[in-house]
């Protein structure tokens, strides 16, 4: 792979001669260089913090904290959380994890009615269906243990996007039609997001005051302590209480953002590294070590149908077996494991010698509401990080008085008892954020990840395909992406060929057109030494 050779030279060139090797030394980048992609008010708020000699945590965080504030339908201060993965130069790779975790007291059928049927409405919307926001703990770890900055110093242009407002974007003002009926219940939310009970018109300014005076009061603290373990955290379970939600003070005093150990598959001279679960990266771990067992080359990556089947097994495996590691049996040794992988290759390649679908069968269920972000700084960390509401606007149901969204971690749990992943005492639930960050000769130099719920994995998958087979980031970026959740459904981007279609759909596919995923990538150019992004 000529890029590959090409990086791994451009490396050696910038360690030098130090005694450390390539794990020890930075990069000769000039001071506060730095990249920042994903939301773009966030970005442009990551960049400032670089340029104000900041490092990739971060302006990552800063990025974060703006996005949750300005990107108002996809994720906010009180999204239920998400994953964040570190590569800081010189040391281990590392993740965080920021999930929400359900109250104490949810239960495997607190969904179930009396008379067996799941009661849908109250999984996906309203106060049932918020767990404890994750979002804040997550950032303040991540300062904590790697940033160079104070959440003080990080939270200003937060504070400032939510007192002076922001135009609202078309997208925001289709996620609030779309959402009026649920926002109009509550009344909190119907203040915040609608005039007069209608929704806004594009373009208008958009204010949060009673966010900026919570957002200042942290800020003043340089802390968000008072946010888990003091009077905020007492007002947002007061709220829930009031509206029959089912968080209380001891569930947001019980609350930590942790760091853990993240999931890692070598092969073809790339060391990956992605959020375990109760992220969504062990799908796509599970399907490159498919790959690789079916074919150590990499010429497997390049086939279409040995990728989808490979997916398949996956998402399968994904949606009958996962759940939180530390309430479920969840079997992620032996998914991940060479003698499985080697089974599951077996498949695929008497699927692609037949030309025949493997039989499995998954249920659709569409998502909306994530943003991704990743950045990487001069002195060669990287860090790729993922968060969300769930769906637009979340639980769609806000805490009066603190200008607080609420995300509805507690509907990513399968409502039906017996699952893994049920709901149950502060259990975390399943979701499809895979932040991701990509080392060659112990040097980080790609992360990336994307925002597009379910499609999240398989986008992230393809462009790592490409990258693994050869191709430079942009052209793995501009790779068509299919998606699957294990099922016949196929949806193919309208980059795929025409040929290629027509054989998915004679093979048995219910093919159709859909988009992928966006992914957003900070990496290190293997021809210019440059830190570059892109975004598809």
């Amino acid at each position: 792979m000529t890029h590959t050779i090409d990086r791994r030279q451009m490396l050696k060139m910038i360690a030098g001669t130090s005694a450390f090797g390539l794990l020890g030394c930075r990069p000769q980048l000039p001071s506060g260089t730095g990249v920042v992609v994903g939301q773009a008010e966030g970005a442009e708020v990551g960049r400032r913090i670089l340029a104000e000699g900041g490092n990739a945590v971060d302006a990552i965080v800063a990025a974060a904290l703006t996005a949750g504030v300005v990107d108002i339908q996809s994720c906010g201060i009180a999204g239920y959380g998400g994953h964040m993965t570190i590569a800081m130069a010189g040391r281990r790779v590392t993740a965080i994890d920021f999930n929400s975790i359900a109250p104490a007291t949810a239960r495997h059928d607190m969904f179930v009615g009396p008379n067996g049927e799941i009661d849908r409405n109250a999984h996906q919307v309203g106060w049932l269906s918020a767990g404890v926001p994750g979002t804040l703990g997550g950032m303040q770890l991540a300062l904590d243990r790697y940033g160079t900055k104070s959440l003080r110093q990080v939270l200003g242009p937060a504070i400032e996007f939510a007192a002076e407002g922001v135009p609202l974007s078309q997208p925001a003002v289709r996620s609030i039609e779309y959402s009026v009926e649920q926002l109009r219940r509550d009344p909190a939310s119907a203040n915040l997001l609608l005039i007069e009970g209608e929704p806004p018109t594009p373009g208008i300014t958009y204010r949060n005051a009673d966010l900026a005076a919570m957002l200042t009061r942290l800020s003043e603290d340089n802390s968000v302590e008072s946010f888990y373990r003091g009077d905020i955290g007492r007002q947002i379970a007061a709220e829930f209480e009031r509206n029959g939600g089912l968080v209380t003070a001891e569930d947001m005093a019980a609350y930590e953002a942790r760091v853990v150990e993240p999931i890692r598959l070598d092969w073809l001279g790339q060391s990956i590294y992605t959020a375990p679960l109760t992220a969504g990266g062990a799908t796509v771990m599970e399907t490159l070590s498919i790959l690789r067992a079916l074919d150590e080359n990499g010429t497997q990556l390049e086939s279409p149908h040995a990728r989808l089947e490979a997916l398949r097994i996956a998402w399968d495996d994904r949606l009958r077996l996962f759940g939180d590691p530390e309430h479920s049996e969840v079997p992620i040794d032996r998914l991940l494991s060479e003698d499985y992988a080697q089974a599951m290759a077996a498949r695929v390649a008497e699927a692609v010698e037949t030309r025949q679908p493997l039989d499995l069968a998954t249920p659709v269920r569409e998502q909306h509401g994530t943003i991704h972000l990743s950045a990487a700084d001069g002195d060669g960390n990287f860090v790729a990080l993922t968060l969300t509401h769930g769906a637009g606007f979340g639980a769609k149901v806000t805490v009066a008085g603190l200008g607080l969204t609420l995300g509805h971690g507690v509907s990513r749990f399968v409502p039906n008892p017996g699952h893994p992943n049920s709901p149950g005492p502060r259990k975390r639930p399943l979701h499809n954020m895979c932040p991701t960050v990509v080392v060659e000769n112990d040097r980080p130099w790609l992360a990336l990840g994307g925002r597009g719920a379910r499609r999240i994995p398989n986008s992230v998958f393809d462009v790592l395909c490409g990258i693994l087979s050869g191709d430079s980031v942009r052209q793995a970026m501009d790779n068509p992406r299919m998606h699957t959740t294990g099922n016949l459904d196929l949806r193919l981007e309208d980059r795929w060929a025409p040929d290629q279609v027509t054989a998915f759909t004679e093979m048995g596919y219910d093919v159709q057109e859909g988009r992928g995923a966006t992914v957003s990538t900070a990496y290190l150019d293997s021809d210019t030494g440059s830190l570059l992004t892109s975004m598809r």
